[in-house]
C-alpha cells in the first residue's frame, strides 16, 4: 500500500509531466494579419489619454489542455467572448501600463519593459493565471510596436501608451482556477495624463486625504496590478473632485500612514528630523504599495546621484503635518507611468488645505527627475533602461 507521502509525490510528478507537455508562448510562431483599413491618426492637440488606439493588437490564448496557442497580431477590433467568462464575474484579470518613445534619430524605445513584464507575471500568479515566458512576450510586444511604429508621436509631449492585459476566458461561473486565459496588448498615442493648460507640461495637482477611505490593507493584493484594485477607487476619486482635488492621498491604519496618491506612488523631499535632506517614500514590504517602475527609477537615480538621503519607510500624516508646520517640506510629488512625475502643491485634510512649497520653490527636484528620465526614454541619454524595439 502506498504511503500518503508516496501518493503525494506521484501526484506532483504527474502534474509536473502534464505541465511540461503544454505548449509555451513562442514568438517565432506568431501569425500576423495586417489591417486592410488603417485608422485616422489624431492631431497632437486632440490627444486625450486612453481614447485613441493604433491599427493592430496582439492576442495570445491559453487553455490548460494544450497550453499557449500560436500568438496573433491582428487588426484592432472587438472580442467575441462568452458572457460567462470568470474575468467578468470575479475580476480574474490584471494589466500593465507601458510607453514607447520616439527618438531624434527616429528609433522607438521602451523604458525598462522587463520590470513591467515581471510585475504582470507576479500578479498573474496571484490570480492563478497561467505562466508565460517574459522574454518571448517582450519579442512579441516589440513586433507589434514595429508594425504600428508610425503611431508613436514625434514629440516629447506625447508617447505611445501600451496596455498589456491578462484575463480569464474560462466560460464557467464559479470561483475557481481558470482553465482558459487571454493575454493581449493594445496601444495608442497619448498626451499628458492630467489636463494641461496650453503648452504647459508640468502642472501641479491637489490631493484629498481622508482616513475613512482605504485603497489596500496588509494581507491583501495592493502590491499587485489587478483590475479589482482600481474599480473601488473611482467613486472616491469623484468625491475628491467635488472638493477641488485631482486625486486621493490614500491613508492607512490608526496612525494614518501615507501610502499612495491616486494611482501613483507618493514621494516626499524634505529636511528630516536630523536636519538632512531626504527623499522618502513608503516601503514595499508592507504589501500596501504597488512596486512602480517610475518609483524604482526615481529611487535608483537619486541613489546614484548621492546628493541626499534616500529612504523607504512609512511617513504618517501627523509626522508630515509637523514637518509642514516647521517648514521642512521642500517638494512632494507622485510618480507613475501615465503621468511620470506629478508635483503636488496642496493636500486637503480634515477640511483644511495643507499648502506645500513644491511649485513656489521651483519644483527643482521634480523637474530634474522628469527631465533626466525623459532624456533616457527618448534616447537623448544612452542608458541600459532604454531598449529599442528593433533589438
Amino acid at each position: 500500500m502506498l504511503s500518503c507521502r508516496s501518493l503525494k509525490g506521484q501526484c506532483l510528478n504527474l502534474l509536473w509531466r502534464q505541465k511540461s507537455c503544454l505548449s509555451s508562448l513562442q514568438s517565432k510562431n506568431v501569425a500576423v494579419r495586417k489591417s486592410e483599413s488603417l485608422r485616422n491618426k489624431p492631431k497632437l492637440e486632440e490627444l486625450v489619454f486612453g481614447k485613441f488606439f493604433s491599427d493592430h493588437m496582439l492576442v495570445c490564448d491559453y487553455d490548460d489542455t494544450e497550453g499557449w496557442k500560436d500568438p496573433q497580431i491582428m487588426p484592432f477590433g472587438d472580442f467575441q467572448l462568452s458572457p460567462a467568462i470568470s474575468s467578468l464575474h470575479y475580476a480574474i484579470q490584471c494589466f500593465e501600463g507601458m510607453k514607447a518613445y520616439r527618438t531624434s534619430d527616429n528609433d522607438v524605445r521602451l523604458f525598462r519593459p522587463n520590470l513591467n513584464i515581471q510585475r504582470m507575471q507576479r500578479t498573474g500568479k496571484v490570480l492563478t493565471l497561467p505562466e508565460f515566458d517574459g522574454d518571448e512576450f517582450l519579442k512579441l510586444l516589440k513586433q507589434l510596436i514595429q508594425l504600428d511604429s508610425d503611431w508613436v508621436p514625434d514629440t516629447q509631449a506625447a508617447s505611445l501608451y501600451i496596455r498589456p492585459t491578462f484575463i480569464s476566458t474560462d466560460p464557467v461561473i464559479g470561483v475557481k482556477h481558470p482553465s482558459k486565459a487571454r493575454l493581449f496588448v493594445i496601444t495608442g498615442p497619448v498626451g499628458p495624463y492630467y489636463e494641461q493648460k496650453g503648452t504647459e507640461l508640468f502642472k501641479s495637482i491637489k490631493l484629498m486625504a481622508d482616513p475613512q477611505y482605504v485603497r489596500a490593507w496588509e494581507g491583501g493584493i495592493g502590491a499587485f496590478k489587478a483590475g479589482g484594485n482600481y474599480a473601488p477607487t473611482i467613486h472616491i476619486q469623484k468625491i475628491a473632485q467635488t472638493q477641488g482635488c485631482q486625486q486621493v492621498l490614500w491613508l492607512y491604519g490608526d496612525d494614518k500612514q501615507m501610502t499612495e496618491a491616486g494611482t501613483m506612488n507618493f514621494l516626499i523631499y524634505w529636511i528630516n528630523s536630523d536636519g538632512e535632506k531626504e527623499l522618502i517614500t513608503a516601503p514595499l514590504d508592507s504589501g500596501l504599495i504597488l512596486p512602480g517602475v517610475t518609483r524604482q527609477s526615481v529611487l535608483d537615480m537619486a541613489r546614484e546621484w548621492g546628493e541626499f538621503r534616500v529612504t523607504e519607510r512609512m511617513v504618517t500624516m501627523p509626522e508630515f503635518i509637523k514637518a509642514a508646520d516647521e517648514e521642512r517640506i521642500i517638494e512632494v510629488f507622485g510618480a507613475g507611468t501615465a503621468c511620470m512625475i506629478a508635483p503636488i502643491d496642496c493636500i486637503l485634510y480634515e477640511g483644511q488645505d495643507i499648502n506645500l512649497p513644491t511649485m513656489t520653490s521651483g519644483a527643482k527636484l521634480s523637474k530634474r527627475l522628469f527631465e533626466e528620465l525623459t532624456a533616457i526614454q527618448t534616447g537623448k541619454v544612452e542608458h541600459s533602461w532604454s531598449q529599442s524595439i528593433y533589438t
